[in-house]
C-alpha cells in the first residue's frame, strides 16, 4: 500500500512539474508571432479563388452573386465558431434599396446588407476594434465578368484569416481585451454606401467606443512603382486622428514584418485622394482613428482582368499578417489609443 502511495505522489507531483513547465514554455511564447503564423498564403487562396471566382458573377450590389458572396462569409464564420453581434444565426446588417437609391447618383439597386462577426473582448468588452473591407464589386458587364480579386476580394480574405487566428486565440485563452468587429460592406463600389450605412444610420456598437477601423482595400497585388522592391504596402491615414495609432503601427512593422511602409499618398496634396476614397473614410468623419492599407493601382484595376491568379499571395499573407499585428497590439493594450488629433464634428 505504501508503495502505491509513492508511486501515486511521483506521479501526482510530476504532473504538476510538467504543469508548470508548460506555463512556463507558454509565458515565453510571443503569442502573437503564434497566431500570426497562421495566415498563410495558401489559405488565403484558397478563400480566394472562390471567393473572386466566376460563380460569384462581379459580386454586384444586391444581385445573386453578391448574395453567395455574402452567405459564403456567413458560412466561414459559422464554421468557425465566431459569433454574430446581431445574435443568433443573423450575420446579415440588412441596407434597405430604399435607403441605398438615396444615396446612390446613378443606377437603381437591390436591397442588401453588410456582413458582421465579432469576437469579444475579454475585459474590456465594450471597447471595439473594428477590421473592414467592402465585400462587393462591379458585376457582369458586356458579358464580361469583373471577379475583383484584388479590389476586394483581397481585403476580404485577409479578414477571414485574421478572424481564424483571434478565435484560436481565444479559445486557448489568449482572446483580445478589446472585442473585434469584422465588418465585411456592401456598396463601396457605389460610393462607401454600407461602412456609411453601419456609421451614420446603424452603428451595431457606438462609435465612441469604436477604438480604431483598421481597413483593407487592395494588398495583393504590386503597383509600376513598387516592381523592383515589392515588399511593399501604401498606408493612409493612420496620423490622421491619432498619434499613437501610428506609433503603433511603425513599432508592429519593424517588430514583426519589415515591410516597407510607403506614405505617398498620405499626402495630403495628393491628387489621387484616396484618403477618401475607401470606407474607413465614413470611420474619420465621426473622428475614429483609422489605417487604410493598400497596394495602389494597376493595370487590371477595375477590369476583369482583376482574377485570382493574378495576386501575389505571399505579399497577401505578410500585408495581411501586418493587419494582424497592429489589431493584437490595439486590442491587448492596457490603455484605449487617444484621438489626440480629432476634431469636434461639424
Amino acid at each position: 500500500m505504501k508503495k502505491i502511495l509513492y508511486v501515486a505522489s511521483a506521479i501526482a507531483f510530476m504532473a504538476c512539474g510538467s504543469s508548470k513547465t508548460a506555463s512556463n514554455e507558454d509565458a515565453n511564447v510571443d503569442q502573437a508571432a503564434k497566431y500570426a503564423a497562421t495566415i498563410t498564403a495558401k489559405d488565403l487562396g484558397a478563400h480566394l479563388f472562390t471567393y473572386a471566382s466566376d460563380e460569384f458573377e462581379g459580386r454586384e450590389t444586391g444581385e445573386p452573386g453578391q448574395k453567395k458572396a455574402v452567405e459564403y462569409l456567413k458560412n466561414f464564420y459559422v464554421s468557425e465558431g465566431i459569433v454574430s453581434p446581431l445574435g443568433g444565426d443573423d450575420y446579415f446588417q440588412e441596407v434597405p434599396a430604399e435607403w441605398i437609391n438615396k444615396n446612390v447618383r446613378r443606377g437603381k439597386y437591390k436591397d442588401s446588407e453588410n456582413v458582421v462577426a465579432f469576437i469579444k473582448g475579454s475585459e474590456k468588452p465594450d471597447e471595439i476594434v473594428v477590421i473592414s473591407a467592402h465585400l462587393d464589386h462591379e458585376g457582369i458587364k458586356n458579358g464580361e465578368v469583373y471577379n475583383g480579386a484584388d479590389d476586394d476580394g483581397s481585403g476580404t480574405v485577409a479578414i477571414l484569416e485574421i478572424a481564424q487566428a483571434f478565435q484560436m486565440a481565444a479559445k486557448n485563452g489568449k482572446g483580445p481585451k478589446r472585442s473585434i468587429l469584422f465588418l465585411h460592406v456592401t456598396g463601396e463600389e457605389k460610393g462607401l454606401l454600407g461602412s456609411k450605412y453601419y456609421t451614420d444610420v446603424d452603428p451595431i456598437f457606438p462609435l465612441e467606443n469604436t477604438v480604431c477601423d483598421l481597413n483593407i482595400d487592395m494588398i495583393g497585388r504590386i503597383d509600376d512603382r513598387h516592381k523592383a522592391d515589392p515588399n511593399y504596402v501604401y498606408l493612409i491615414g493612420s496620423d490622421k486622428l491619432s498619434t499613437e495609432l501610428h506609433t503603433i503601427s511603425e513599432a508592429m512593422n519593424k517588430k514583426y514584418m519589415n515591410i516597407n511602409l510607403d506614405y505617398k499618398y498620405n499626402d495630403e496634396n495628393d491628387p489621387n485622394r484616396f484618403y477618401y476614397r475607401s470606407d474607413h473614410y465614413n470611420f474619420v468623419k465621426n473622428n475614429v482613428p483609422i489605417i487604410f492599407y493598400f497596394n495602389g493601382t494597376h493595370a487590371d484595376y477595375h477590369r476583369p482582368s482583376d482574377t485570382p491568379d493574378k495576386i501575389n499571395y505571399e505579399l497577401l499573407e505578410n500585408r495581411t499578417r501586418l493587419v494582424f499585428h497592429t489589431a493584437w497590439e490595439v486590442a491587448n493594450m492596457d490603455t484605449r489609443i487617444i484621438a489626440d488629433k480629432a476634431t469636434p464634428k461639424q
